[in-house]
């Protein structure tokens, strides 16, 4: 299972919200490129980037940010985005700067048939990002919750062929309060296509906790605030999620 570092993108700089909310941004990096070379040499296998002022007016506005990291990063690993992606334009140009995944949020939940275009455009590139608070749907940013089931999403979305589905317990999110490991394993459970998990990881527990659900199709978990304030090492995580992977 991955232990996937999140670099969150507000203003050109790597912060973590609480849930979802842009007024509780803290900031961990005014460059974020830098925090992208130090997580890859601490062993990382994947970056998450989120552009977050992207996600509130629907349009890229980290584009800058995000090519210094591909740069960075330099095809180590894989990148995956996500943030104001809205039309097919838009993610064929992230894909050509270099990124290997496009997440698609509220552009899917909102506009289904743009989801199904890219799914058929750019197949084995694209990821939904699904956002919950009480089993339902949240979009634009997490700031309204929708009435949408998210296992019910998640299936028609499987359908249409995306490569993975995030899941974020929005009420978790940089909260350090633990994984919503029950809500994660029903949706797991619910479909065929591999599970990231996301929201409130805080300690060793919690990858220990995911790991032992990887088997129904958890194949990675990211993480924010937990690896930036320290209560979560990176480096042990992932050692540990290996050695649990092994046993299994």
């Amino acid at each position: 299972m991955l232990i996937i570092p999140a670099i969150d993108l507000k203003d050109g700089q790597c912060v973590r919200l609480q849930q979802g909310k842009m007024e509780s941004a803290t900031v961990f990096s005014q460059n974020p490129s830098s925090m992208a070379e130090h997580w890859l040499n601490q062993g990382a296998r994947r970056l998450h980037l989120v552009d977050l002022n992207g996600a509130l007016v629907g349009m890229p506005k980290n584009e800058p940010a995000i090519r210094a990291i591909v740069e960075a990063i330099d095809g180590k690993i894989p990148i995956q985005l996500g943030g104001g992606i809205r039309d097919l334009e838009t993610i064929e140009r992230y894909l050509d700067d270099g990124i290997s995944y496009i997440i698609i949020g509220t552009a899917a939940v909102k506009t289904p048939g743009f989801l199904h275009e890219a799914c058929y455009a750019f197949p084995g590139h694209i990821m939904v990002g699904l956002d919950a608070k009480d089993g339902k749907i949240a979009v634009d940013g997490w700031s309204k919750v929708t009435g949408h089931d998210v296992i019910d999403l998640a299936k028609k979305f499987e359908e249409y062929g995306v490569e993975a589905i995030i899941y974020t317990d929005i009420s978790c999110d940089g909260m350090l309060s633990g994984v919503n490991v029950k809500a994660t394993l029903e949706l797991a459970k619910a479909l065929t296509i591999p599970i990231i998990a996301s929201g409130g990881v805080a300690s060793l527990d919690d990858v220990q906790a995911l790991c032992e659900i990887e088997a129904e199709g958890i194949m990675g978990v990211i993480t924010g605030r937990a690896i930036y304030e320290g209560s979560l090492d990176f480096k042990k995580a992932q050692i540990l999620a290996d050695k649990l992977s092994m046993k299994a």
